[in-house]
């Protein structure tokens, strides 16, 4: 090898301790299978099983195998920090634990690690899930949370998605065997385990929410929850399962009312649970009680997050129970600050079908749209938002001043679906007059209506054919001389239709002569045989 182990050891001693505090942190003894695992790595190292064959300076690279049910190797790169196995397993295997502890225990002692690391050991995951209670479950969670998300520990936001992905498949082998729980304890850990990331986030990094890696980790998880919840309403309920039932409806209000940051998608979570869960009116009616109780109660409304509105969570449930005097009641008070929160809300009226309550939110929203579109929304998010937004005014009926309101708070984001409504109400001098204020391409003219316009009202879309065609003329180049004429001979079909023969003999005869010293063009128009 040219070099002791002993020596290389040290030399890489920072390494191997980086990759135990990893063990550490990816397996836990109170889960049977991490601990059969760090036992059998043990015993391989006790009993000399781990040959440390050859060290490739030039790469790096130690070469080691372990005699275990048949001869496994395993290579370890210090430069790159990744060690590699030719098990099946993925993530930590006792192969690799065992090569790693092997190394350190010539800069410590194995004996002292491992059992330091049983000391963490608390309570057995099997003996809590053979005993099917929510506060087992939730103890199930904490145990294991508590050993990835140590108290004061600052998570880099590209690990949040793998802390979680870990936490899951600790738990997940504790799946109940009973296909009627499957669901029902899916669900639970997905909640349980989200809360106690974003709870653990609120207290140790005060600036996680910003950049998009947690957004991505929120929207995985936002989706696997409403698969399981898809999963659980195919089912019927047993009677066992209310308890649970219970305890998610307590830790969905905590993590609404008393996390922080993302108001917009908590509020999602919850509205997806009291949208296909929870469908009782007298959970709903015991809910709105609960939640007044956060203003009335001292030490539930030092919870309570300052972020949250609660006027608007009121009304999930006036939704829920049709009532829509206080719906109507609370409506007045809203404010542009809490748009994002009532488009929610708006949605989910929607979802709900009913027609009343989304109509109410929608012309409560009205009027704060244009503030809330250019003064909140960064421009990015803009264009998307306005199209979500109209699908929902589409299902409701304006009068003309409210559409009108409507599309100028859009502004250059909503030109299609104002597009549409002036095609709607046969406005087609106006349409033309919009995509002149609005210059875009014959494509997204055609995104818009232009067919219906030639269709319906030829002659008024010359003017706008000719600023098209002009504009590619402005670029000075052949592939735009090309473009021009394309439009061009569109122009030319218009005025036959509308029988302005004459009027496009006169129209291209002067465009040649305007631009006869455009020899480019010039042949081009030639090739497209523009005159009648």
């Amino acid at each position: 090898m040219g070099l002791s182990i002993s020596t290389l050891a040290w030399e890489q001693a920072a390494f191997i301790r980086t990759q135990l505090e990893h063990i550490e942190q990816s397996l836990h003894p109170s889960v049977t299978e991490d601990e059969e695992l760090v036992r059998r790595a043990l015993f391989a190292v006790r009993n000399k099983s781990v040959n440390l064959e050859r060290y490739i300076p030039a790469t790096t690279t130690l070469y080691a195998s372990v005699q275990d049910v048949r001869l496994t190797h395993v290579s370890v790169n210090f430069k790159t920090n990744e060690i590699s196995c030719d098990c099946p397993q993925e993530e930590w295997c006792r192969h690799k634990v065992s090569v790693i502890l092997a190394l350190f225990q010539y800069i410590g002692s194995v004996q002292d690690w491992a059992g330091k690391w049983r000391t963490k050991k608390s309570i057995n995951l099997h003996m809590l899930a053979s005993d099917r209670t929510p506060e087992n479950w939730l103890a199930m969670v904490d145990e294991v949370m508590t050993h990835l998300l140590p108290e004061g520990r600052q998570i880099e936001k590209h690990l949040i998605s793998s802390i979680s992905e870990n936490a899951h498949t600790k738990l997940r082998k504790h799946l109940p065997f009973e296909r009627e729980w499957q669901p029902i304890y899916k669900l639970f850990m997905e909640i349980a385990i989200l809360d106690k990331i974003w709870q653990h986030l609120n207290q140790s990094n005060k600036n996680y929410n910003s950049g998009d890696y947690f957004e991505y980790f929120f929207d995985r998880r936002f989706e696997a929850i409403q698969n399981t919840i898809d999963e659980l309403s195919g089912k019927s309920r047993l009677f066992a399962t209310d308890p649970f039932f219970d305890a998610l409806q307590v830790l969905i209000r905590k993590f609404l009312l008393e996390r922080h940051h993302y108001i917009g998608r908590r509020l999602n979570i919850y509205l997806l649970f009291w949208d296909t869960v929870f469908i009782e009116k007298r959970r709903a009616q015991e809910e709105l009680e609960i939640l007044k109780s956060y203003v009335e109660n001292d030490e539930l409304k030092l919870k309570l997050s300052e972020e949250v509105p609660l006027s608007p969570v009121y009304n999930v449930f006036h939704i829920l129970l049709k009532d829509y005097d206080s719906l109507k009641q609370h409506l007045e008070s809203i404010s542009s600050d809490q748009m994002s929160v009532y488009f929610g809300l708006a949605k989910f009226a929607s979802s709900r079908h009913d027609e009343i309550a989304t109509e109410l939110i929608l012309k409560a929203m009205l009027p704060l749209l244009n503030e809330y579109i250019n003064g909140y929304l960064p421009p990015h998010q803009r264009q998307m938002y306005v199209r979500r937004i109209h699908v929902l005014y589409d299902h409701i009926v304006l009068s003309e001043q409210e559409e009108l309101m409507l599309y100028s708070a859009f502004g250059t984001y909503g030109v299609q679906p104002y597009s549409h409504y002036l095609l709607k109400e046969k406005r087609y001098e106006e349409w033309v007059a919009l995509h002149q204020l609005y210059p875009s391409s014959i494509s997204y003219l055609e995104t818009c209506g232009l067919k219906e316009v030639i269709e319906e009202a030829p002659e008024v879309t010359l003017p706008l054919y000719h600023f098209y065609a002009l504009e590619e003329v402005k670029q000075k180049s052949r592939m735009n001389y090309k473009q021009a004429v394309r439009i061009w001979k569109m122009m030319k079909s218009a005025s036959k239709k509308c029988g302005k023969t004459n009027f496009w003999t006169d129209y291209i005869h002067t465009v040649r002569e305007q631009y006869k010293r455009l020899r480019a063009l010039q042949e081009e128009l030639e090739k497209g045989n523009l005159l009648v």
